[in-house]
């Protein structure tokens, strides 16, 4: 019982230092993010901007860390974002989430690009219209019955 105790406590140190860590990152990405809109020019880009650095750290409070994230569960959340997809788009999404096609990039960079090469057979070729008939002369053009004869 003494174990289990000892145990739990430890799990929940731990818990509450990524918790904590967390917090601290979130606090400090604020400070540098808000240091940074006070220093723009334009009060209403600063507006937004300072908007959005609240925004962010509010968003990475209430997330939970990845500390017990599983592949699969990765995996089932990737899966879950492909099927808003239209069906064409959706069964590529599916293969790249399974490991298909190339990625580039890095997060630190700025983005993952995630790529995947489909061959499609070609479209035939269009058959050729059959020639037109050569134009006939048109028959001289007869009075309506009842108009007025006009010369």
């Amino acid at each position: 019982m003494k174990n289990l105790t000892l145990s739990l406590a430890r799990t929940t140190l731990v818990a509450a230092c990524a918790f904590s860590a967390a917090g601290a990152w979130a606090q400090t990405t604020y400070e540098q993010d808000r240091a940074a809109c006070l220093r723009s020019d334009s009060q209403h880009e600063r507006t937004s901007c300072l908007r959005e650095a609240a925004a962010v750290r509010a968003q990475s409070k209430t997330r939970t860390p990845m500390m017990n994230s599983t592949p699969e569960s990765r995996m089932h959340n990737a899966m879950k974002r492909c099927t808003e997809l239209p069906p064409e788009s959706k069964a590529t999404c599916e293969r790249m989430v399974h490991g298909e096609g190339t990625v580039s990039g890095s997060v630190e960079g700025g983005g993952v690009i995630r790529e995947l090469v489909t061959t499609v057979p070609a479209v035939p070729p269009m058959t050729p219209m059959p020639p037109m008939p050569p134009a006939q002369p048109m028959p001289p053009m007869q009075p309506m019955p009842g108009a007025p004869n006009v010369r």
